[in-house]
């Protein structure tokens, strides 16, 4: 059986509001194989950063765990203390973020926040600017040693996102969630950040939470994809299953709307016509209906049950259940 180190399971989360609870993610289940590394895709507002803020624990004060939990190798992570949990982050999880320059200091060495996030370590100064050092080349840094001393401002947006991707795995973590961290780069140096990630997980050993709306990033970086809409999981599966077999409709039109997916010169990008959802009035039919080209009277009355189509391929979908066939 493999092992896991993350296990979201049946996981809802409601945010309080004026208008009343909004229901950000319902009944979510997600798993990371140790070793692999998944991605989740959706357009904006379907919950990734909800998700990635129950994973952390560090949601907003208005936001509320209604239904299920996620445990980290064998720890249930919502029955942690905070001081348990402020052992685990930077320690056995860590995280990069979309822009480096917000989640780096400004008015501090790389070199001293590189030796400040090894606190936890009994090692000498000395010995810790060592490892920082060794870390920047692992990530491509040149002359690693005297970039020590320098200020994020010295840096480029490329370096910057390698440094705090040297930063998240200078720790060891089990876990590391990386959250677009390529969405402010050019198409070159996302390659050579998808090329680092993959080089150092593999050398590592670590699992890797890869969160973009990049389809092509997904596709070369991970082994298993989740579709995330509306704060539901549509379709999970490897990226073989996602990106040659899709069969919810939502991750078809996504899959349409990839710039790279266009064969042919036009002026129109394809888009996914409608808008999403309100989660303070979530519909009682099937999330995704209102936007769907194939919906039925019954997808607008009753939730679709998740079809199993491989060991690793599932869909939420009532032409699934209905035909037992994938959309052509």
């Amino acid at each position: 059986m493999t092992e896991l180190i993350l296990d979201v399971h049946d996981l809802s989360i409601d945010y309080r509001t004026p208008r009343g609870k909004l229901k950000a993610l319902r009944n979510i289940n997600m798993q990371i194989p140790k070793g692999k590394i998944v991605g989740i895709v959706g357009e904006s507002g379907c919950g990734k950063s909800t998700l990635i803020g129950a994973i952390i624990n560090l949601l907003a004060s208005n936001a509320e765990v209604t239904k299920g939990g996620i445990k980290l190798a064998e720890d249930e992570l919502f029955n942690l203390s905070k001081k348990q949990m402020q052992a685990l982050r930077g320690d056995r999880f860590s995280m990069v973020f979309q822009d480096p320059m917000t989640s780096l200091n400004p008015v501090v060495s790389i070199g001293n926040q590189m030796i400040d996030i090894q606190y936890r370590d009994k090692i000498s100064k000395k010995e810790k600017a060592a490892k920082a050092a060794a870390m920047l080349d692992k990530v491509g840094i040149p002359d690693p040693e005297s970039r020590l001393s320098q200020y994020p401002h010295e840096f480029s947006g490329g370096m910057l996102q390698r440094i705090a991707i040297a930063m998240a795995l200078l720790v060891e973590p089990e876990l590391l969630i990386a959250d677009e961290p390529t969405t402010a780069l050019d198409a070159t140096l996302e390659v050579q950040i998808i090329y680092r990630l993959k080089e150092l997980q593999a050398s590592q050993g670590c699992s890797i939470l890869f969160i973009s709306h990049h389809l092509g990033v997904i596709a070369e970086l991970c082994d298993e994809v989740v579709v995330m809409y509306s704060g539901e999981v549509v379709e999970k599966g490897s990226v073989r299953d996602i990106f040659h077999n899709p069969s919810h409709p939502y991750t078809q039109k996504l899959l349409q709307c990839d710039p790279a997916a266009i064969k042919h010169k036009t002026r129109d990008l394809p888009t996914i016509l409608g808008s999403l959802p309100d989660l303070i009035e979530v519909p009682k039919g099937c999330i995704f209906a209102e936007r769907c080209d194939f919906a039925s009277a019954n997808c607008h009355e009753n939730k679709p049950k998740v079809s199993q189509l491989n060991d690793n391929h599932m869909a939420s979908c009532h032409l699934l259940n209905e035909a037992g066939a994938l959309y052509a």
